[in-house]
């Protein structure tokens, strides 16, 4: 027995690289074909589905075992992130506590390419009795999960990909697509909103973009702002805040209004050409006047885009009585810029400059 297992050991053989991208075009093409197979014929049940999950009145629930599993995790994570309440429930936890999860007013979708796994079949029964939607993603429309579903998703006989064409590949990524398709079909339908992503995406460089200038600007208690008749050195030594100071100072008139915005540059620029002398006049006349503005509802990515194309540094947010109310400075938005080719020269692609 022993030499029967060196014997099979030795047969193995390692394949190099020309074989190794030969295989795996062979693979993802396997898969492409059945996606391009399936976006030209999708299940007639489709349409049902994504008016199912649309007007539930609870929760999606989604159910799957093994590979399947992870790609209902996956799935659950899509539809909650555009808009529909969605949970995985693990079919072996389901029956020993987690089906409480499930409430009468919820949609579930099962995933299981043979529609015969028994932890999925199993949970069928109590899912009637419980009377909710039930919607089937499988391959076999005449299986028991198939004949126990309201709606039938029927990806048809699928060729898993790899030399041995056992391991869920095809199969399980023709589940992740059509689950995509439904779950941002059923966005589209809701009038699903880049603002209502936004409060789902609250962290990262993609839900700053698609935030309120309100939520991630400096409150005016950390900004520098002062009276547009002091001197530049009353400004400077009356304007000092704890900590990160913003690099612009707000200027505001009797009525705090903002009338206009001196930088650190404006100063450096002052003392550059040695015009110390200046310092004992009002700041207004070397302010830069009606300063590009945002307001407080304006989108963040705005901010940037303005602070990219214009080179400033600064941008003052005004209320409706144009008094300022915060600041968006470029330090706090500096990984949202837009690459530049002197990025790439390892050059800052902004300065502090008048506009």
């Amino acid at each position: 027995m022993s030499s029967e297992v060196i014997r099979i050991g030795q047969s193995k053989q390692r394949i190099g690289p020309f074989e190794q991208l030969r295989l795996a075009r062979e693979i993802i093409s396997t898969e492409a074909a059945a996606l391009e197979q399936l976006a030209n014929h999708i299940p007639p049940g489709f349409v049902d589905a994504v008016e199912a999950i649309e007007h539930c009145q609870g929760n999606l629930i989604v159910i799957g075992m093994g590979k399947a599993g992870l790609i209902g995790q996956k799935l659950v994570a899509t539809f909650a992130s555009t808009g529909t309440p969605s949970h995985f429930l693990h079919p072996a936890e389901a029956v020993h506590g987690d089906l409480g999860r499930v409430q009468p007013n919820d949609v579930v979708m099962l995933l299981s390419y043979s529609g015969e796994t028994e932890e999925i079949t199993r949970l069928l029964s109590f899912l009637t009795k419980l009377q909710v939607t039930r919607i089937a993603i499988t391959s076999n429309a005449s299986s028991t999960l198939a004949t126990q579903s309201e709606i039938v998703l029927s990806l048809g006989t699928l060729n898993e990909a790899g030399t041995l064409g056992l391991a869920p590949s095809t199969s399980t990524t023709a589940m992740l697509a059509l689950g995509d398709a439904i779950a941002l079909t059923v966005s589209r339908q809701r009038q699903f909103t880049s603002l209502d992503f936004a409060r789902f995406h609250p962290a990262g460089s993609l839900g700053k973009k698609l935030a309120l200038v309100a939520d991630c600007m400096r409150p005016l208690q950390q900004c520098r702002v002062a009276h547009q008749d002091n001197s530049i050195r009353e400004v400077f030594t009356q304007s000092q805040l704890p900590g990160r100071r913003t690099g612009a100072v707000m200027l505001v008139d009797d009525q705090q209004q903002l009338t206009g915005l001196f930088t650190d540059s404006d100063l450096a620029r002052l003392l550059e050409q040695n015009k110390e002398q200046c310092f004992d006049t009002p700041i207004s006349a070397f302010m830069t006047q009606s300063p590009i503005c945002l307001h407080a509802t304006q989108r963040l990515s705005e901010a940037v885009d303005i602070l990219a194309t214009k080179r400033i540094s600064e941008l003052p947010v005004i209320n409706e009585q144009r008094q300022p109310v915060g600041m968006i400075d470029i330090t706090d938005t500096v990984a949202l810029l837009p690459a530049t080719d002197e990025d790439n020269q390892s050059t800052l692609p902004f300065h502090t400059d008048k506009a």
